[in-house]
């Protein structure tokens, strides 16, 4: 498994956020279900508030080629406000990463520590929401960015999403693909399920776009993946 990759996992732990810089931190102000995204892997994770990372998943782009993986992983989290975690793959391998709590105990910013790496990210607690399809339509702006690993060509999305709360999306977007913009409309579906993460697709131009998400900051934000092969782009996208 590539280090590099692997190390999106712990980007995760990204998202073990907490405390004050006044309040002295521990191992218990890291607790509940984060979401985080790392270069270009987008995925979810709990803390267990005694240095334990349980349930972790992800969707990552090995250079264009998507995947899902599970992970575990434990961390340590000093009075500063500032960590150290390691993630331990289902699949094999393994990574570390140091990390630094924001003042509000939402958010979370992390830099890979592997020997050779070069990797960080950032991570946000999915919080108080009530996630699904909940018929309430809600409108995300959205940002994108990554490339097509084969050609190298970097790509860029601004794209509003209106989700109508029963499975529908609309909206338009602008998509820089090498140099080349595009602004149209778009429309799609998309499924949501009760553990806060999700899968569109939409229909921009006679592209047909595909992304899995992970919803945080108690339903205000997401951050998104795309997972059609040969691409490996990511973001975040707000209410």
């Amino acid at each position: 498994m590539n280090f590099k990759k692997c190390f999106e996992v712990l980007v995760f732990a990204t998202l073990v956020a907490v405390g004050s810089a006044s309040a002295a931190c521990s191992n218990g102000t890291l607790n509940g279900v984060w979401g985080f995204w790392a270069g270009a892997a987008v995925g979810q994770f709990t803390a267990d508030g005694n240095g334990n990372i349980t349930a972790g998943s992800e969707t990552v782009s090995n250079n264009g080629t998507i995947s899902t993986q599970t992970f575990t992983g434990t961390y340590s989290v000093a009075t500063s406000c500032t960590g150290h975690l390691t993630i331990n793959i289902t699949r094999g391998g393994s990574l570390t990463a140091n990390f630094v709590l924001d003042q509000v105990n939402k958010g979370v910013q992390i830099i890979d520590t592997v020997s050779g790496g070069n990797g960080s990210g950032i991570g946000a607690a999915e919080g108080t929401v009530t996630c699904g399809l909940t018929g309430q339509k809600v409108t995300f702006a959205a940002l994108l960015f990554g490339k097509y690993p084969s050609t190298n060509t970097k790509v860029d999305y601004v794209v509003q999403f209106i989700l109508d709360g029963h499975g529908h999306v609309s909206g338009s977007g602008t998509f820089d693909v090498g140099g080349t913009i595009t602004s149209t409309p778009i429309s799609g579906t998309y499924t949501e399920s009760g553990n806060c993460t999700g899968k569109t697709a939409i229909k921009a131009g006679t592209s047909t776009l595909n992304f899995n998400f992970v919803v945080v900051a108690a339903g205000k934000e997401a951050f998104v993946i795309q997972t059609n092969s040969g691409t490996a782009i990511a973001g975040f996208m707000q209410q």
